[in-house]
């Protein structure tokens, strides 16, 4: 048997969590070392994985070094002082999304990887549903024809009700509403998710993109404590494709009956399809060529799928298989989300007080 991956953690968060725990699930790969700047919270999560070494800063793992790859959890806005080092050490990278909070140090991540030459993956999880999977592969073969229009959204609710916890007394939701701590809103968050979903299923890049935020009042001032609450709760999205398709893509926190729904509604010359996150495997109808007139959808069988972590140790390991989407495709997501601020700010922002 070929030598263990040996992985180290950067980040002790609930991110870190699902990683640790999906890596340990995989034969020949083994969690050895973790990062994090809060002491307690690092040696909880050490003890509750079996993680043996742990350190307080990246420059400290690397100078140490015995890793092969790393997954980087941090919040967004760590991303990227955290990866370069790494990637200059030639260590392999899996990081969360947003790769970054800005499309300028995306791009530099994506060169630096490449320069590298590592393998370098962003953690865009939905690409792990069968259903998306499936919906893509379609679409390639031509099925519904070229597409020519379509309606995307990402539907969250957690400002409404406390599914995951109570948002107003807890920072890991709390500063998912603040700028000053490195939140991008709905858009940065969950936006990320659903332009890759979309545009990947859709095999088609952003042309153009035009946007509208809107903020809710959600406390006095709409501020609690030391977060001030000025980062977007939705944002929607008209956005034109390098084939002349139009459509829209949504993202919201206040979506109510919706706890974490991607869905992507596809209309092409030949045909439609829709496709959702809802169930393990996600969901797939689609209307076809003959039933178009009457109209009738039917439902399409889709299967499991390998996961990203899986596909990041296989591509490690030179096995043959499909990819994790890399850091020129996080690059690509966050130049969209720039561009979405960007008309955004020209606009300026709704303001439901």
């Amino acid at each position: 048997m070929s030598k263990p991956v040996k992985i180290l953690m950067v980040g002790a968060g609930g991110q870190g969590k699902g990683h640790s725990a999906r890596y340990q699930q995989m034969p020949g790969v083994e969690v050895v070392a973790a990062v994090d700047v809060q002491a307690e919270l690092l040696a909880a999560f050490a003890k509750e994985y079996k993680i043996p070494n742990t350190f307080s800063s990246v420059e400290e793992a690397i100078a140490w070094g015995q890793f092969d790859a790393v997954s980087n959890v941090t919040p967004d806005r760590f991303h990227y002082p955290t990866t370069l080092p790494l990637l200059a050490a030639g260590k392999h990278v899996l990081c969360e999304k947003p790769l970054a909070t800005n499309a300028a140090d995306a791009v530099k991540m994506a060169e630096a990887a490449a320069k590298a030459g590592v393998v370098n993956a962003v953690n865009f999880s939905y690409r792990s549903g069968g259903a998306m999977q499936k919906a893509a592969e379609l679409v390639r073969s031509g099925l519904i024809g070229e597409v020519r229009f379509f309606e995307a959204s990402y539907l969250q609710s957690w400002l409404h009700q406390p599914a995951w916890g109570e948002w107003t007394t807890t920072p890991q939701w709390l500063w998912r509403l603040s700028s000053a701590h490195g939140s991008k809103g709905a858009l940065g968050d969950v936006g990320v998710h659903i332009v890759d979903f979309a545009t990947y299923v859709m095999d088609l890049p952003v042309a153009d993109v035009s946007c509208r935020f809107a903020l809710h009042n959600k406390a006095p001032g709409n501020k609690i404590g030391e977060y001030v609450l000025d980062a977007n709760d939705s944002a929607t999205m008209q956005v034109s494709l390098a084939n002349g398709a139009l459509g829209t893509i949504s993202q919201t926190r206040v979506a109510s009956g919706h706890l974490n729904d991607l869905r992507l509604k596809a209309y092409g010359t030949k045909g439609a399809l829709e496709v959702s996150t809802s169930g393990e495997l996600g969901t797939l109808t689609a209307c076809l060529e003959a039933d178009l007139e009457k109209p009738k959808w039917q439902s399409i069988e889709v299967a499991p799928v390998t996961d990203n972590q899986a596909r990041f140790i296989a591509a490690i390991r030179g096995e043959d298989g499909p990819r994790a989407p890399d850091f020129a495709r996080g690059a690509e997501i966050q130049k969209v989300l720039d561009a979405a601020e960007e008309s955004a700010a020209q606009r300026g922002i709704t303001i439901n007080l």
